[in-house]
């Protein structure tokens, strides 16, 4: 069968998890539920931080912008599923495939930076903390997070762009419940030696380096850690990291989880259901996990009920603090 460009035919059929018609009221109630728990608990999050002052610090900075990137990132692909399933329609046009690829490439990168942003803001907390305040300046805090926007900009884009000039075989069907980059690579009938090398290329370059990156601040974190005298002192510096290292842990073992399962389990929907740990379970959790281990976020979600009823804006600033 020749190859031609997508452009003739405009559409993708987006499989999912099962083909089977009496699963798909279980598959859009569960996927529902964690999308509404993922949305509604990322923004409390950012909600808590606008509303206690006591939060607007780099830490909780950064911590909103990864919870205002993790409902974007969800919102993605879970809404078009859902949509699918609603009206028991597979089809997703070319260009809203492109677009989802791309949305889908810049929020999981920036997952990436703003984790490695916030690893390098817990190093210079506990193991340069005299100079704490001078370092992570308001001016800097608000830089780190332009430039990560603007590399997973890039990056999706040229990804995409990559993917513009293929051309593809009249069948269509994607075993995802998303465009994603790879299963878009495998569909196409021309020539992808390119598209690998940019792929991979960029995989190690931006995941790689990021996790090299957050290794080697918690190993200085931890060197530093016992190198304290005081058994308190020790703990208190610990605590500060560990919800940011458990949710580390979660999104890149659930993401090595995928490739590693996909490698050894040969099935067209392995690798839909392995993707769902690190696409939607795992900004589900971060919010409990960061509420449930910080005594001043707590506070700040009381607070945030109790304003709700205050009309005018809010802006969130960054204050210093020992």
């Amino acid at each position: 069968m020749a190859p031609r460009n997508l452009t003739e035919n405009n559409e993708f059929l987006l499989m999912g998890f099962s083909e089977e018609s009496e699963l798909q009221p279980l598959i859009y109630g569960l996927f529902l539920s964690m999308y509404l728990i993922t949305v509604f608990g990322n923004l409390l999050i950012i909600l808590a931080v606008i509303s206690d002052s006591h939060l607007h610090t780099p830490m909780y900075f950064f911590l909103s912008n990864l919870s205002f990137v993790d409902i974007c990132f969800t919102s993605t692909t879970i809404p078009k599923m859902l949509w699918n399933i609603q009206t028991q329609n597979k089809v997703i046009t070319y260009e809203g495939c492109i677009i989802q690829m791309y949305f889908f490439l810049l929020f999981s990168g920036l997952d990436v930076f703003l984790l490695t942003v916030m690893a390098y803001d817990r190093y210079v907390a506990i193991c340069h903390s005299l100079h704490y305040t001078v370092i992570m300046n308001p001016w800097l805090c608000g830089l780190l997070v332009l430039v990560s926007w603007i590399i997973g900009v890039l990056h999706s884009l040229l990804e995409s762009l990559m993917v513009l000039q293929l051309s593809f075989c009249t069948v269509l069907e994607i075993p995802h419940f998303f465009c994603e980059l790879n299963q878009m690579i495998q569909l196409a009938s021309s020539d992808t030696f390119l598209n690998n090398v940019v792929m991979y290329s960029g995989a190690v370059l931006l995941a790689g380096s990021s996790l090299v990156c957050i290794l080697y601040s918690y190993s200085k974190i931890v060197s530093s850690i016992q190198g304290m005298a005081s058994a308190q002192g020790r703990y208190k510096a610990f605590s500060t990291c560990a919800s940011h290292l458990s949710v580390v842990s979660l999104f890149y073992c659930t993401g090595l989880g995928v490739y590693l399962s996909s490698a050894v389990i040969h099935s067209l929907h392995s690798n839909a259901r392995a993707s769902v740990m690190y696409t939607v379970v795992t900004p589900m959790l971060n919010p409990f996990i960061y509420s449930l281990r910080s005594k001043d976020l707590k506070r700040g979600l009381k607070l945030s009920f109790g304003k709700l009823s205050i009309k005018g804006p809010i802006f969130l600033g960054l204050k210093k603090y020992p």
